[in-house]
């Protein structure tokens, strides 16, 4: 045989273990999710959502699939805190947990706000906030973390926005802080609407990402960040944004 056959055979077997090497990192992956409709909900025992379907459309580019599973914050915070080659989606990037994960994003965006009962004392800004009895915050939400770096002592958790939203109207607290753009699918998931409740001040605009594990590899998530870019470049990023949020504008990093 000569050497030009033999380098390529060579170069060809190079190649094949290099991809059996990515594949055996991307397999290993999991996800966790919550109930955070539009963005991330459960459907039919499935997750589903604008955030759920951009990691579906990632897993499809990259010929892999991993399990996602739907479950309180709080559980999936600390399983991607402590657990390798895991996903989480979708974590608001901030100060705080920079260090925390690997990031690949932005995949959504939102203006997080004080609300409070309809009807109700009106709280419009940081200070009367800070008075207030008792404010709702899904529990290790970006939000209660902020909150409590800025001093807050009032801060209240609860499981899910879902149970902010229902203890706040059932007068349980006079104040709770949520996202904007999941606000009304939140309300109607629980048989509420907007006339129930009352935005005041804004309290921060945020960006979303899909948070890895620290021990996941780089090369994971430079895949899927490129993986992703790739999605925007070609269009089909904005459509699946617009198909769940169609008045909402596309993230930008911030």
């Amino acid at each position: 045989m000569s050497f030009q056959p033999v380098r390529r055979l060579i170069t060809l077997l190079f190649c094949m273990l290099a991809s059996l090497g990515t594949m055996a990192e991307e397999t290993q992956l999991r996800f966790y999710t919550e109930e955070y409709p539009p963005i991330t909900f459960s459907q039919k025992g499935k997750a589903a959502g604008l955030g759920t379907e951009v990691v579906e459309e990632i897993m499809n580019r990259l010929g892999i699939k991993a399990p996602i599973e739907v479950v309180p914050w709080a559980r999936a915070y600390a399983y991607a805190t402590t657990t390798a080659n895991t996903g989480l989606f979708v974590t608001t990037r901030t100060p705080e947990r920079e260090k925390l994960f690997k990031w690949v994003g932005p995949v959504s965006a939102t203006t997080a706000h004080f609300y409070t009962r309809r009807g109700s004392q009106r709280l419009d800004n940081m200070e009367q906030a800070r008075r207030a009895e008792r404010i709702l915050i899904p529990r290790e939400w970006y939000l209660q973390q902020m909150l409590r770096g800025m001093g807050f002592n009032n801060i209240n958790s609860v499981p899910t926005p879902a149970d902010a939203v229902r203890m706040l109207v059932a007068g349980r607290a006079p104040l709770m802080a949520l996202d904007d753009v999941t606000l009304a699918d939140t309300l109607l998931a629980v048989g509420l609407n907007a006339n129930d409740i009352e935005a005041g001040s804004t309290i921060t605009q945020a960006v979303q990402y899909i948070a890895f594990s620290r021990d996941t590899p780089d090369s994971v998530a430079a895949r899927w960040q490129k993986t992703l870019d790739d999605m925007k470049a070609d269009g089909s990023f904005e459509r699946i944004y617009k198909k769940w949020l169609p008045g909402a504008l596309l993230p930008e990093a911030r």
